[in-house]
């Protein structure tokens, strides 16, 4: 029920994110569709590839595509005059998405009995896949590969699971909401990590 739950959330949440960079990048009402279908599932997809569940599993999943449709419905149908803080919104609903999905990935992959390792991945890929694809497909810089601090959330959650460190119901969701906070705080304060250049500057 809790990787049902995480997989809701998600799919929603990307699924508006994806929606907004289309907006932003001001494509038609079937691009908005589009992108943001790409980036709710484009996650899952990878992840699945990378650890041995079949792609067509997706098609599966009816209920969700229904949901991602229905959220970006109801995101294109509210008041324009609601929607001037465009960049606010995304970086919200992409930071619910990132956090979200990372749990279900690492969940998903921990009940399949898979190595710390793996689970940490499933967490990176399904957290942050979705954004990645719709950054590289709107000609966006993606996060996840900026000194901007993303994945790197993505992969304390799949940690903290793979270690079975949180056990009931609430100790998730209170996980799921410390990665949300957090992700908004780093881009909110602009936290980054340390990097390495070859310029000589």
């Amino acid at each position: 029920m809790t990787w049902e739950v995480f997989t809701v959330i998600g799919t929603a949440a990307f699924a508006i994110s994806g929606a907004i960079v289309a907006m932003e990048e001001e494509y038609d009402l079937f691009g908005v569709y589009v992108l943001g279908m790409i980036t709710a599932f484009g996650g899952g997809a990878i992840r699945n590839l990378l650890i041995g569940v079949p792609v067509s599993a997706l098609w599966g999943q009816g209920g969700f595509f229904q949901i991602a449709l229905l959220s970006i419905t109801v995101f294109l149908l509210f008041p324009h005059n609601l929607l001037k803080h465009w960049p606010v919104w995304g970086n919200f609903f992409d930071a619910i998405g990132l956090s979200a999905f990372a749990m279900q990935g690492a969940l998903f992959a921990a009940s399949m009995s898979h190595p710390i390792s793996a689970v940490i991945v499933a967490a990176v890929l399904t957290g942050s896949g979705g954004g990645l694809i719709r950054d590289l497909l709107a000609g966006r810089k993606p996060a996840l590969l900026q000194n901007e601090i993303y994945g790197v959330w993505a992969a304390v959650a799949g940690g903290i699971i793979g270690f079975n460190i949180v056990h009931s119901t609430l100790e998730l969701w209170c996980l799921f909401i410390a990665i949300t906070v957090l992700r908004v705080l780093s881009y909110k304060y602009n936290w980054k990590l340390p990097r390495r250049s070859l310029s000589s500057e």
